[in-house]
């Protein structure tokens, strides 16, 4: 309990100071704001490593192209670490996050302002980028060891973008559950096979609930 309560002290007080700078990276654009977010996603796995003795491993090769990436979701953790695991991709995130002052703005402009409003459009020139699409189908996080269905989103951008899919498992839930105290351990990040795009609505969705959900065996 003590770790935890120390890694929320350094964690959030250190994290604060990225909020506040992060609006006038966002000024200068995408391009000056990704790299500082960087920073702060490796201050996260600092604080993670050294204060509750939580690392990770990863089994697999991650993509490095852009692709739809489809993220098992347990844990605040996943969603900091994949901004350095995968370069920095384009979240689908909830509309609530732009409610959180001066953060809200930033996201825009990390994920791209148009996302919400035009998510197609947008999503073209992140690809051009460089970037992936990064989507957690359960649409929240779920304890570990349980396998919600998949709500609608995943396959309708998997049809729009033309993009193939890779389904990534996690099982942070076992280290940092939702309510209780976090303990240290190995987070692992299990890549499974990639999706080719232009396949049934039914068979994708079978194929990337079964990846993301293979470390809960």
């Amino acid at each position: 309990m003590l770790r935890a309560l120390f890694f929320k002290a350094v964690f959030y007080a250190g994290s604060t100071l990225y909020v506040l700078a992060a609006p006038l990276y966002a000024l200068a654009g995408r391009q000056v704001l990704i790299p500082h977010v960087r920073r702060w996603a490796r201050f996260h796995d600092w604080c993670c490593r050294r204060l509750l003795g939580i690392g990770c491993r990863v089994e697999g090769v991650l993509p490095r192209t852009p692709v739809l990436v489809a993220m098992k979701h347990e844990a605040m953790y996943e969603t900091i670490q994949a901004v350095e695991l995968l370069d920095a991709p384009a979240p689908v995130f909830k509309r609530e996050l732009m409610k959180i002052p001066v953060w809200g703005h930033a996201l825009l402009s990390y994920a791209g302002a148009k996302a919400l409003r035009a998510m197609l459009a947008e999503a073209k020139h992140l690809i051009a980028d460089g970037r992936s699409i990064l989507i957690f189908p359960e649409g929240t996080r779920v304890p570990h060891g349980e396998t919600p269905e998949m709500k609608s989103g995943l396959a309708g951008l998997y049809r729009l973008l033309g993009l193939p899919i890779v389904p990534i498992a996690c099982d942070s839930g076992r280290f940092l559950p939702k309510h209780g105290r976090p303990r240290s351990g190995t987070i692992t990040f299990r890549v499974g096979e990639t999706i080719p795009p232009g396949l049934p609505r039914e068979e994708v969705e079978l194929r990337v609930h079964a990846a993301i959900n293979a470390l809960n065996q």
